[in-house]
């Protein structure tokens, strides 16, 4: 290639500004160096990347398709750099730790605050993921650990048991749902719901377990987080399935929370890890132990 990444910044920045003086400007150059530069890119490119015109100069097709792959690059580039500075400041390892959406909402934080007691020089980076997906990645090794809800087996992973978790209905006081405390799932399909945003996994796990029933849920609105969900439902807006362990410091006034009577209910969460343990680094090994004592 014989571009650098002062061509693609200039890229950037003429595309951005419409008007190449101002595109050098923003990238210290003379307007003449910049406009050498994008000439010599486009030739070694072999498309044309602008169209001239009086006021300026405007993104060929060719340049729409080129300036995606551009800012997708550069922001690679500058995330290297965010994940490679916390060792030019003392930083010794790093663990990468998916989890779903149940795990990082209600447990995983007070866990991982005592894990850095222990263990301050240690940065876990931490991602939201469905829980197939969790599988895969650990398996794959672009994961050090998981947390998720699974019930089968794996062949290349190792799963030990960390919290005990429930879904449960969340209704207004108000709508007098469920009998005897409880409520079936096609009982609040009748409902409109409030949601977390698509791709998280209890939402998408919901929408699952309505298709199985022929059903859609009715999803009135959906937001970013649990605490949303709870104000929501309480406003009378609709009704929340939600795990029980996220309502452990919430005020439920006005709300009734209600067993959800199904055999999928139930929700207990497992770590995994792949079955070789012995290359696991000390401190994955340290919070995989921190994970999955019994308490």
């Amino acid at each position: 290639m014989r571009y650098d990444l002062v061509d693609l910044k200039l890229f950037i920045a003429v595309a951005d500004a419409g008007n190449v003086t101002r595109g050098a400007a923003a990238c210290f150059l003379a307007p003449s160096s910049a406009s050498l530069r994008i000439k010599q890119l486009e030739q070694h490119l072999g498309v044309r990347l602008f169209s001239r015109h009086a006021h300026g100069v405007e993104l060929t097709r060719a340049g729409q398709v080129m300036i995606e792959h551009v800012r997708r690059c550069l922001a690679e580039l500058q995330q290297m750099h965010a994940d490679l500075a916390p060792y030019a400041h003392g930083i010794k390892s790093q663990i990468t730790l998916f989890a779903n959406s149940t795990a990082i909402a209600s447990y995983l934080p007070d866990d991982l605050a005592a894990y850095f007691r222990r263990f301050p020089g240690v940065r876990v980076v931490l991602e939201e993921r469905l829980s197939i997906d969790i599988v895969a990645a650990v398996a794959e090794g672009r994961a050090d650990l998981g947390v998720v809800t699974w019930s089968g087996e794996h062949p290349q992973l190792a799963f030990a048991p960390y919290r005990e978790d429930e879904l449960v209905a969340l209704v207004p006081h108000k709508a007098r749902l469920g009998r005897g405390g409880k409520i079936g799932f096609a009982e609040c399909l009748a409902h409109p719901f409030i949601s977390l945003r698509s791709g998280a996994a209890i939402h998408t796990f919901l929408v699952g377990r309505a298709a199985a029933l022929g059903h859609h849920l009715d999803v009135r609105v959906q937001v970013a987080a649990f605490s949303a969900v709870i104000a929501l439902v309480r406003s009378g807006a609709g009704l929340a399935i939600v795990p029980r362990s996220v309502l452990r410091d919430q005020p439920l006034r006005g709300l009734d929370v209600l067993r959800l009577d199904e055999p999928w209910a139930r929700r207990p969460l497992s770590v995994c890890a792949r079955r070789d343990g012995a290359q696991l680094s000390a401190p994955v090994q340290a919070l995989l132990e921190l994970l999955t004592t019994p308490r």
